[in-house]
């Protein structure tokens, strides 16, 4: 699984996006422009220790991403798409792309990816989420519709065992 930002402008947003990809083993790849330098210090804070666990890729621009990915099956998430989020078929090597956070994904992209654009569901009086909320909302439907593979699906305490009293 992958998630494309394209022309991220907040370092806190892709640090926790990011951080959330370090956390689901999923490949993390960056559109230029970026409107940070990935060594700024909010970027780190944000991914922190996580971030050189993260398999990041850099392209020049979308087209750039797209000769270097051939064939990818690469899903829209934006607002303007008619298609819900929860309605998409992920599988596990595609790609889920977020815009930046002012202006989304360009219309001049979206229209060639029609039947990929996806939504979340929200009032119309909200213009959109938080970039880093919608990508983990989004990012945990495709992981739960291929069975969470390889990820930890259960936990442990700390210092007591389930079912024992303190």
């Amino acid at each position: 699984m992958n998630i494309v930002l394209h022309q991220p402008e907040i370092p806190a947003n892709t640090g926790n996006i990011g951080r959330t990809c370090a956390a689901a083993g999923v490949s993390l790849h960056l559109i230029e422009p970026l409107g940070f330098r990935l060594d700024e210090k909010s970027l780190k804070r944000a991914g922190m220790d996580y971030w050189n666990l993260l398999d990041v890729h850099r392209y020049i621009n979308f087209n750039d991403f797209t000769e270097k990915n051939p064939g990818a099956k690469i899903w829209m998430a934006t607002t303007k798409a008619r298609r819900i989020y929860t309605e998409a078929s992920f599988g596990p090597e595609d790609f889920i792309m977020f815009g930046r956070e002012s202006a989304g994904i360009p219309e001049e992209i979206l229209v060639e990816y029609e039947e990929t654009c996806i939504r979340i569901p929200m009032l119309s009086d909200i213009r959109s989420l938080n970039l880093s909320n919608a990508a983990a909302i989004v990012l945990y439907e495709a992981l739960r519709q291929n069975g969470f593979a390889q990820l930890e699906r259960e936990g442990n305490l700390h210092r007591l065992r389930w079912g024992e009293s303190p």
